[in-house]
């Protein structure tokens, strides 16, 4: 499996991009807000020869379906995300104007995972687990084969999401990290949707919000 990372927007939203072998690529969470992040986008997947087949949104935050049109009017990948955030993607403009930026309306997903949904693609095996608390439906992608994790912002290095958000819930999140993440193997990668990447054993130890648990 190829993984690439690009961070896009002010918001230093991490999007990946996850390909196998023959170059078919899932892109997660595209932020790129500006023609200069468009075309950054386009000339790294054009020059790798990359054929987007699917792209797929952690949760509906304006900030991580900000590229969604573009990427959608590019490539026309097959968009996913969880059904209980449909009403922020659906809402993601309104979002951006309370922060003062301006979002290009998402198209609307053509499928929902949910938990406990695999998807195939080559030789890139990916579980969806559903980890509400930052938003209602936060989905996280798990790799076991590859012992890597794409939380998008239910877990940072050092923290987690936050939950005054519409949605959130500090419990809930608190307790789907606990059941869902803490469980898999310490050496298991972070990849979340801001900041550096970490592991699941040095959350366990390092992490103020988790250390305790």
């Amino acid at each position: 499996m190829r993984l690439d990372h690009l961070t896009f927007n002010p918001y230093e939203v991490n999007t990946y991009l996850l390909s196998d072998k023959d170059g078919n690529s899932i892109i997660i969470d595209p932020a790129c807000c500006s023609p200069k992040e468009q075309a950054v986008l386009k000339q790294h997947i054009e020059r790798n020869g990359l054929k987007l087949l699917w792209l797929i949104n952690t949760h509906g935050h304006f900030d991580h379906v900000i590229g969604n049109a573009f990427v959608y009017d590019t490539w026309h990948p097959t968009v996913a995300a969880h059904q209980d955030d449909l009403f922020l993607i659906q809402n993601a403009y309104r979002q951006g104007e309370i922060f003062g930026f301006p979002v290009t309306p998402p198209p609307a997903p053509d499928h929902f995972f949910k938990a406990g949904d695999e998807l195939t693609m080559g030789d890139v095996k990916i579980n969806f687990l559903h980890i509400p608390g930052h938003s209602p439906g936060s989905i996280v992608l798990h790799l076991p084969a590859e012992k890597k994790v794409f939380v998008g912002d239910v877990l940072f290095n050092g923290s987690i999401g936050r939950s005054d958000l519409p949605g959130g819930d500090f419990d809930v999140l608190i307790d789907g990290i606990t059941r869902q993440l803490l469980t898999l193997p310490p050496e298991t990668i972070v990849y979340p949707g801001h900041g550096p990447q970490t592991s699941i054993g040095q959350e366990m130890i390092h992490n103020p919000f988790l250390n305790g648990l």
